[in-house]
């Protein structure tokens, strides 16, 4: 069963719980540390000859496009995750589509291919902005992976598809592909589709919810994870407690980890897992709604 691995290209300033901290107007004014890091990421999935895709931040795009060209060169698939992670529900429509615009310009003028895969910073498709389904499809997007079919603090849509369906919106469909879910007796749904869980918990627990899903399920499991969640010496930037444990929690173990699920299971990237048929339906998956 092949598996999708996937990425999300953004430095170690970038994410919601550091955003609190340090305002974006400062982001330039920091030292980068995404070169550095992605490289340790493209270095690890070279050695397991598996291409994967890299959902890459518009900013990062604008200010390092020779990285972009490298993702791309390696063979992986390049795709969008906005441009300034701002949070989808946070955002008019009119600011998302501005936004979404500006990040597939500046990643075709780095890598000269326009990216119709898209991921929400912070999985920021929830139910009050599902209306940014229809701007990605208007867009051109084919595959969107924003929606995480669990209960959070920030984000979710507990109840949907726990596994790839077309979504119909007024300028056309699009395909969804949640984060890799199981779902427990009594009807609870965990996550097990890397990032924080993947640094935070122990290796066998992801690594039997991705065995419950591909032999079990049969159906395969989508991953991700963010180059700075391998940079054990970045920054702490994040304030209080909670924030703190949940970003920087595990950064010495995520490689090792990494590196043993890429050796304990097949990965490839998230449209060559999920490819489209000339009609539009997904190819080799089930069709219709799956929870």
């Amino acid at each position: 069963m092949l598996n999708i691995i996937s990425i999300d290209v953004e430095d170690y300033f970038h994410p919601s719980e550091v955003r609190r901290a340090v305002a974006a107007e400062l982001w330039g004014t920091l030292p980068s540390r995404v070169e550095a890091a992605t490289s340790r990421v493209l270095d690890l999935l070279a050695r397991h000859e598996v291409a994967g895709t890299f959902f890459v931040l518009g900013w990062v795009a604008e200010r390092h496009p020779a990285l972009v060209r490298r993702i791309a060169g390696a063979g992986h698939e390049v795709a969008c995750h906005s441009y300034a992670h701002h949070l989808v529900f946070e955002m008019t429509p009119e600011e998302f589509r501005a936004d979404t615009l500006r990040a597939q310009a500046v990643i075709a003028d780095a890598c000269g291919r326009k990216p119709v895969v898209y991921r929400a910073p912070s999985y920021s498709i929830v139910e009050r902005s599902m209306w940014a389904l229809e701007i990605l499809a208007e867009l051109g997007f084919t595959h969107d992976s924003s929606i995480y079919p669990i209960a959070h603090d920030r984000y979710g849509i507990p109840g949907f598809s726990r596994h790839a369906r077309m979504v119909e919106t007024p300028s056309g469909p699009i395909l969804e592909v949640p984060i890799a879910t199981v779902k427990l007796p009594g009807g609870t749904v965990a996550p097990v589709g890397g990032g924080a869980y993947l640094r935070l918990l122990p290796y066998c627990y992801t690594a039997a919810g991705l065995r419950r899903i591909n032999h079990q399920e049969g159906r395969p499991a989508c991953l991700y994870f963010h180059p700075w969640e391998l940079d054990s010496c970045q920054p702490r930037l994040a304030q209080g407690l909670f924030s703190r444990v949940r970003t920087y929690s595990g950064l010495n173990r995520m490689e090792a980890k990494l590196d043993a699920l890429l050796s304990d299971f097949r990965f490839s990237t998230l449209t060559g897992v999920h490819s489209l048929a000339p009609s539009g339906a997904p190819s080799g998956a089930p069709s219709g709604p799956s929870a």
